[in-house]
């Protein structure tokens, strides 16, 4: 009795709902799907056959309405706008100073950079290792991916590394973490603003608006249509 049943829950016989600015009615969801991708709800495991997808649409589970991928328009060009200007933003984090402190008369500016070099002047290799990681090479590698994967695809050309670079993004994305130094850094500016004078440098407003930048970069690839995208390419 068990093995029927399990057969059953695993056949994909949900089509995915779509929804789309434009209308498009569910009898055509259901029936023309020419190229299926089967995937897993991440919310109540329903294997779910998911069709293609039109530029502004989105696919959801049909039984609990989760997000299972989505087509933002113009995804590519955008991820692609938003790397590249989020590249220019970097490099101005890195040329200025991060925070100015003045206390008792005394003041101390720092780059971003001279953050990881602190640390490791003060004998603690590791740490260094890991602030200098996760807060320009990370990041500068994150962009750097999203570039060499997008222009291909925007451009129309057919390159051989384009799945690579897809698993290096997507993996480097789980760990680039700017957002929670930014959070972490105003966090710790709000303490020391009680012990002594901050001002607050051009690198720094310079590294919130890249971390923008690349978050927004990353919310326009949505992983199932960059794998679709990439299968294309090399078909």
């Amino acid at each position: 009795m068990i093995l029927p049943m399990m057969e059953d829950k695993l056949e994909p016989r949900e089509p995915a709902f779509v929804r789309s600015a434009a209308p498009r009615s569910t009898a055509r969801c259901a029936t023309e799907i020419s190229d299926q991708t089967h995937t897993a709800c991440e919310e109540c495991d329903l294997l779910v056959a998911v069709p293609d997808i039109r530029e502004g649409e989105r696919a959801e589970c049909p039984r609990c309405g989760h997000l299972l991928t989505q087509r933002p328009r113009q995804g590519f060009e955008r991820a692609l706008s938003f790397a590249l200007a989020g590249c220019v933003f970097f490099v101005i984090s890195l040329s200025f100073p991060f925070l100015a402190f003045s206390s008792s008369g005394i003041e101390n500016v720092m780059t971003l950079p001279e953050a990881a070099i602190a640390i490791y002047r003060q004998q603690d290799v590791a740490l260094a290792a890991i602030v200098f990681v996760a807060i320009i090479a990370l990041p500068i590698a994150l962009l750097a991916a999203v570039i060499a994967l997008t222009v291909p695809l925007v451009r129309g050309q057919r390159v051989f590394w384009l799945p690579q670079v897809g698993r290096l993004m997507f993996g480097l994305n789980d760990w680039a973490m700017v957002e929670v130094f930014v959070i972490g850094a105003i966090v710790s500016l709000v303490k020391i603003a009680h012990m002594a004078t901050v001002v607050l440098g051009l690198s720094f407003w310079a590294y919130i608006i890249f971390a923008i930048c690349l978050t927004a970069a990353m919310s326009g690839l949505d992983r199932m249509q960059v794998w679709q995208a990439i299968e294309a390419n090399r078909a």
